[in-house]
């Protein structure tokens, strides 16, 4: 028995145990093994939707942010949909990622960039509660984007690219947006050997003696 990834057509019940055998229907790609790497993009690429929603949960970001991350949710779904159906099947898909996608991220990294002023260095991922959710959501969105390259690599024509592409473009938008959420606290860059210099540091200081 397999269980449906990625297929949209409602299911009255949960159904146990479909899948105990490794398998599952990837839309209509049909009945592949789970370790596949378009099983993978597909399950990554929810995983990132996931942890936006974790963002606008806990965070009380402007109206102008959260909007612009429900329309992402709604993108993602577009995404996963694409992901279900192969770029040469005969049926068009509910959804494709295009051109359009890519085009209104790069106008949203333009307008959240303006937030916070050019980084002097590499930003480490800390700060306030708000941009660390955001921080977090951009680690899933690389690694998401990672397995659709994978996927692609694997099964060539039959991924589409402009899935990955978009997921590049979100992961700019999210370090822009975290950045910007960041703003009261500032950035915290990376000091290469941090705690190897403190240590040497620590080691030349000279030793009291004991009265």
């Amino acid at each position: 028995m397999s269980d449906a990834v990625g297929d949209s057509t409602p299911r009255p019940e949960y159904q146990a145990r479909v899948g105990d055998d490794g398998r599952t229907v990837l839309g209509r790609h049909g009945d592949v093994p789970k370790f596949d790497p378009r099983v993978a993009a597909w399950g990554d690429c929810d995983e990132a939707n996931a942890a936006i929603s974790v963002a606008l949960a806990v965070s009380g970001f402007s109206i102008d942010l959260t909007s612009t991350l429900a329309s992402i949710q709604n993108d993602l779904f577009d995404l996963v949909t694409d992901l279900a159906v192969p770029l040469d099947d005969p049926q068009p898909a509910d959804a494709r990622i295009r051109d359009a996608h890519l085009v209104r991220l790069e106008r949203a990294i333009e307008h959240f960039a303006k937030e916070a002023p050019e980084p002097e260095g590499y930003v480490l991922p800390v700060g306030t509660v708000p941009a660390a959710t955001l921080y977090q959501a951009r680690a899933v969105v690389r690694r998401a984007e990672r397995t659709v390259w994978m996927a692609i690599d694997a099964h060539p024509g039959a991924v589409n690219v402009l899935a990955a592409r978009y997921l590049n473009r979100l992961s700019t938008l999210l370090f822009a947006m975290a950045r910007g959420a960041n703003i009261e606290h500032g950035d915290v860059y990376w000091e290469p050997e941090a705690t190897f210099h403190a240590m040497e540091r620590e080691a030349e200081e000279p030793i009291e003696p004991l009265e």
